[in-house]
């Protein structure tokens, strides 16, 4: 005969749900005292800054200039430290998407800085880089030829201190791989792109971001002819820590600034003859 084991359970110092070893063992509570409100955010405070989530100095602006999308992250502040994942449906996204990643990549290295771009094919024309106010020097592009290379070049190249950034281009990466990835920028600092031609059911991967990116009509402000500024949807699909959204967002003298999404869009109209 098994011995029986009592258990006590103070309502006031547990969560609301917690799932013990115990499958058989769950505990619901409807409410919680604010005086454990308070351990669990300070926990949590905690458990961001084990992960590499650390809050700016008082007095120190530490964003990275992406506007309200910024807020979406950990402390209002883009994981510099991190691995992105950015999801490429369509050949129309795949250059949204290169254009967006090099807005950012140039914030990144607003001091200076080398990145490396890993892809397939060389579909990213260098000079155009200049557009967003990277040098085509300050990059270096490796072409491959099959994902298992890209995979193991992108994990040396992550363990480079000396790198600002990294962006590899691939179709399939599993848990364990991303897995990697996080844990050798952990060490040197570096932060990861990575744009992933996929659609339909991904599977989870460790990277601290999950993005979409959808190409949007430039608007041209009243009366000025030529080509308007360059336009992107962002949507967060899954932030570690954070939560998801999407937001318009274009690239305007030189950073990005968030367009409402009520502000009406101008469009030209053409007539033939």
């Amino acid at each position: 005969m098994k011995a029986g084991v009592m258990v006590i359970i103070n309502p006031n110092q547990v969560p609301r749900s917690v799932r013990c070893a115990d499958p058989r063992i769950n505990v619901k509570l409807k409410k919680m005292a604010p005086a454990n409100q308070h351990i669990i955010q300070r926990l949590q405070r905690q458990i961001l800054q084990w992960e590499g989530y650390k809050p700016p100095e008082i007095g120190r602006k530490d964003t990275l200039g992406l506007g309200p999308l910024e807020s979406a992250f950990p402390n209002g502040v883009f994981p510099k430290c991190s691995v992105h994942e950015l999801i490429c449906a369509n050949t129309e996204q795949a250059a949204a998407t290169g254009g967006l990643v090099t807005g950012i990549i140039s914030l990144l290295m607003q001091q200076g800085g080398v990145c490396i771009w890993i892809a397939r094919s060389r579909r990213l024309f260098p000079p155009a880089l200049k557009t967003f106010g990277v040098a085509p020097h300050q990059v270096i592009f490796i072409s491959l030829q099959n994902d298992a290379d890209t995979l193991w070049v992108t994990e040396e190249a992550l363990k480079c201190p000396g790198l600002t950034a990294v962006v590899c281009e691939l179709q399939n990466m599993d848990f364990k791989q991303s897995q990697r990835f996080q844990r050798a920028v952990e060490h040197s600092r570096v932060t990861g792109f990575v744009l992933r031609n996929a659609k339909g059911n991904l599977s989870s991967t460790a990277c601290a971001a999950r993005w979409q990116i959808r190409p949007l009509p430039s608007a041209l402000p009243q009366g000025l002819p030529g080509l308007g500024f360059l336009r992107w949807q962002a949507d967060l699909l899954k932030v570690r820590n954070g939560h998801t959204g999407s937001w318009t967002l274009q690239w305007m003298d030189g950073g990005f600034i968030n367009v409402p999404s009520q502000a009406p869009q101008i469009r030209e109209e053409r007539q033939v003859g």
